[in-house]
């Protein structure tokens, strides 16, 4: 079954035909040690772990899978297989010692005697011992070898070809697929639902492809074709990228943080001691940065709505919906949810900060100086019915976009999102989420209150900084209420259930037929 692919690697890395330090009598010496002492028991049980955990008979027609390898992944992946009702026979070159780290189910054996059988074989090993099976090329031949190996970053860069190809250039008799390289051991051990269920796979020869694809499927994961061998250094980058959905997110959020950290430098601490020679650097590391944090989770959060506003009124303008949206829209709209997420790490840090800020010397201080001032003032009582309420109404708005927040970012984890509906889940991530900024603009105005037409208040003829942040939510809430309008409503639903301004599409035939165009009214 040699394909192509692996016909014409050939050349770059020669087939091999025996291990270095490995010869027949090797082998004949390790299969007489194999029948010696405990190893004269058979290893295999005739039981089998269901994927609950108990335990149940292995039926007579189970199809024998074989690993080569008895590292973690190996150990991982032979736990997933036994589980999911395959036989599946490991080879190690010590069995005797690794043989109580598999399930009881799996037969431990010889590297030689483990391929003998089965039509499939793992090979978790890594890419520097794969010459070390050269000597199994006559029993390998015509078998599937799934290549599970990951490279490291520099591995991935100095080689030009990926695990995969080197593997089938070594055995080109066999047909090599690449899979199960983005599955955690983790994953392997405790099922799909805790972690991504898609298995990327790609091989030169179609039919092995669909027999791999098949035992995904009966693991409990959904196969993804990606096409010839040659893709195996794509799958293969795909664990080395780091994050790659929250790159943008991220510096998005930190330059939001760079700019109000500035700005609120300079308004809290330059100010003050360019003008009145007053040395407050000390809120530098709490004060500030507790100031910056709910700017950023405010304008963060608005942000995860911004753009589907725009979506709405570009359909609006185009009367269609079958139009592409513009590039840098389509890819806003596809990091809604690590903004969202960002947003609530923001407002969690920000709620810590203010728990803390109690507990510095400065809060300590200022009450003590306050207390002093009252005492010189000649005054019995200080109290201001207005900041009470106002403090009060600021503090629940605030609990309350927290708590909300929380919500959405929880139900943004897929194994909570994949137990909800679509309606539950447009309900919570959508309304609930605008239900988010409107409490947040609450907060935000409560927390602001007369300031802004204060002129105290305008360091360095600088607004304060809550009216910053307040012109992206704002404009975003003005826009939802004026899409709520029946005349807008309407037409939008509209839209989106497939109406179109210009109506008549035309089809044009082969000039063969009676008729050259029909024309269709949607």
């Amino acid at each position: 079954m040699a394909t192509e692919g692996s016909a014409e690697r050939g050349p770059s890395a020669p087939a091999c035909k025996e291990a270095p330090g490995t010869n027949d009598s090797t082998l004949h010496s390790q299969s007489a040690a194999k029948m010696s002492g405990d190893m004269d028991k058979p290893l295999i049980s005739r039981r089998l772990m269901d994927s609950d955990g108990s335990l149940a008979d292995i039926p007579s027609e189970s199809p024998k899978v074989g690993v080569l390898g008895s590292g973690d992944f190996a150990r991982s992946l032979v736990t997933r297989l036994v589980s999911s009702g395959f036989s599946v026979v490991v080879g190690s070159r010590n069995p005797k010692r690794t043989a109580g780290l598999f399930p009881s189910a799996a037969q431990v054996t010889f590297q030689a005697d483990a391929v003998d059988s089965p039509g499939i074989i793992f090979v978790a090993m890594f890419r520097e011992h794969y010459s070390s099976l050269c000597s199994l090329s006559d029993q390998l031949a015509g078998k599937i070898l799934v290549d599970v190996s990951n490279p490291t970053e520099q591995e991935h860069l100095g080689h030009h070809e990926s695990n995969a190809e080197y593997l089938a250039s070594l055995f080109p008799t066999c047909t090599v697929v690449k899979a199960f390289n983005v599955i955690s051991a983790w994953t392997l051990q405790f099922g799909p639902r805790d972690g991504n269920r898609q298995v990327p796979i790609c091989s030169d020869q179609p039919e092995a492809k669909r027999t791999v694809s098949e035992l995904v499927q009966a693991m409990g994961f959904t196969p993804v074709d990606m096409g010839a061998l040659v893709s195996a250094r794509e799958v293969e980058a795909m664990p080395l990228r780091l994050l790659p959905g929250w790159k943008v997110p991220t510096l998005l959020a930190l330059g939001l943080f760079i700019f109000f950290y500035i700005y609120n430098f300079v308004r809290d601490v330059l100010q003050p001691y360019v003008r009145d020679s007053k040395s407050k650097f000390y809120k530098l590391p709490v004060s500030v940065v507790n100031t910056t944090l709910p700017c950023v989770a405010y304008v963060l959060l608005s942000l995860v709505y911004l753009p589907g506003v725009l979506a709405a009124a570009l359909q609006l303008r185009r009367g269609t919906k079958y139009r592409r949206f513009p590039d840098w829209l389509d890819h806003w709209l596809q990091h809604r949810k690590q903004i969202g997420l960002l947003s609530f790490f923001c407002a969690a840090l920000h709620a810590l900060y203010s728990f803390c800020l109690p507990l510095g010397r400065v809060n300590r201080y200022e009450v003590v100086n306050l207390a002093i001032e009252q005492v010189l003032a000649n005054k019995s009582r200080l109290w201001s019915e207005e900041e009470v309420w106002r403090m009060e109404i600021y503090l629940s708005l605030g609990v309350l976009a927290l708590g909300t927040l929380s919500l959405l970012a929880v139900t943004s984890l897929p194994s909570i999102a994949n137990s909800l509906n679509w309606r539950e889940f447009s309900f919570i991530q959508s309304t609930l989420g605008f239900v988010a900024l409107v409490l947040s603009t609450l907060h935000t105005l409560t927390y602001g209150w007369t300031r802004a037409f204060e002129d105290r208040h305008y360091k360095f003829y600088l607004p304060p900084t809550f009216t910053l942040t307040l012109l992206v939510p704002c404009v975003v809430i003005l826009a939802k209420a004026l899409f709520l309008l029946p005349c807008l409503s309407r037409r939008l639903s509209r839209i989106r259930r497939g109406w179109e301004r210009d109506a008549a599409i035309k089809f044009t035939l082969p000039m063969g037929h009676a008729l050259a165009q029909k024309t269709s009214h949607v």
